[in-house]
């Protein structure tokens, strides 16, 4: 006799409950649903021109981690591993941003070519983002018009600053026009501060320094208007806003502390703009985190991530092959499900019509 776990497998293999995982039908237990059904929206991609370019510039552990071995195949076994329906990837920090002129011109094309390549090999796999040669504005308008108008890839992905500039700085006002005409997906990933800006602590940037860089740059668009301006871009914030969430009521605080210095922004608005960001579970996926998250926004805002391959070591098979156990701390199987892939999913119409 077939034990309920396989049963409930072959029901989502063959597509009976593939729909209730979107819906109201979905699982309700508190484990995590069953099958390959994750959309994993923070997930990286290392092509062999990028990585070659990176270690030839010096950049042997960028974020402070060795440059992990990653390739379409072993990005497929991972999410096959791990219950992954598809991947989205983007380049992680630092981007293109160590190069210069033209040399990042070419690199941030050779990524949005070889991120399109492998969305047409496995179109219900993949989806892409869109690599941009920032600082420079105008050569990023033209990729980001070539990589959404021409390759179809699902949207862009911003690291939180550029030679220390963030993302709500008038010098990005014709990225986020652009980006806001095309209502185009916007991930936004940490990167490293600029050599010597960075405190000296005896640890490595990824723990400490880049949720704070994503909680920067997500302050700075909301006290910069940028979120007013643009109200048609989707931003999703990596690692579940960094601290942004915790620091709600901080930044909500009356201006009459020093009302010469702290920008207006008033505690309704605040509200509002912490709700309209997206925020992903990569390195994330804990009660302590997502329950802050929830406190600002609801469930339909949150999208999972794994930050795969640079978060490989977190991984590790078990009998359920959970790649983020921690979610059933804080939600039930439908949320799960909704967390999962219908929120991502409704984020990628491309994707979703793909694996419908």
């Amino acid at each position: 006799m077939a034990t309920r776990r396989q049963a409930l497998q072959t029901l989502i293999g063959g597509g009976v409950l593939g729909a209730g995982l979107l819906g109201a039908t979905g699982p309700t237990a508190s484990a995590a649903p069953m099958g390959a059904y994750r959309v994993d929206l923070h997930a990286h991609m290392i092509p062999p021109l990028y990585r070659e370019a990176v270690l030839r510039a010096g950049l042997l552990v960028p974020g402070g981690l060795p440059m992990p071995a990653w390739s379409p195949e072993s990005a497929l076994a991972f999410m096959d591993e791990f219950g992954i329906a598809a991947q989205v990837l983007s380049i992680s920090d630092p981007g293109v941003r160590f190069a210069h002129g033209l040399e990042a011109v070419r690199l941030a094309r050779s990524c949005n070519d070889y991120a399109a390549d492998q969305v047409r090999l496995h179109p219900t796999r993949f989806g892409s983002l869109v690599t941009v040669p920032l600082p420079d504005v105008p050569a990023s308008l033209a990729e980001i018009a070539y990589g959404l108008d021409v390759l179809g890839m699902d949207g862009v992905a911003l690291l939180s600053s550029y030679d220390g500039i963030y993302l709500g700085h008038p010098r990005f006002e014709p990225i986020m026009a652009s980006l806001d005409a095309r209502s185009a997906l916007v991930f936004v990933h940490p990167g490293e501060l600029p050599a010597g800006s960075a405190p000296p602590l005896p640890l490595p940037s990824f723990l400490l320094e880049f949720p704070f860089e994503t909680t920067r740059t997500a302050v700075e668009m909301i006290a910069a208007g940028t979120l007013d301006r643009y109200p048609n871009i989707r931003f999703v914030l990596a690692h579940a806003g960094g601290c942004l969430p915790y620091l709600a009521t901080r930044l909500g605080a009356p201006r009459a502390v020093a009302p010469d210095q702290i920008p207006s922004v008033s505690l309704l608005g605040l509200e509002g703009a912490l709700r309209r960001f997206h925020y992903d579970t990569a390195l994330s996926a804990s009660a302590s985190s997502l329950r802050s998250v929830l406190e600002v926004t609801d469930v339909d805002h949150i999208v999972f991530g794994t930050d795969w391959p640079f978060s490989g070591l977190t991984y590790s098979a078990s009998d359920t092959n959970d790649p983020a156990p921690g979610l059933s701390d804080v939600f039930d199987g439908d949320d799960r499900a909704r967390v999962e892939r219908a929120n991502p999913l409704a984020l990628l119409p491309r994707l979703a019509a793909e694996l419908r």
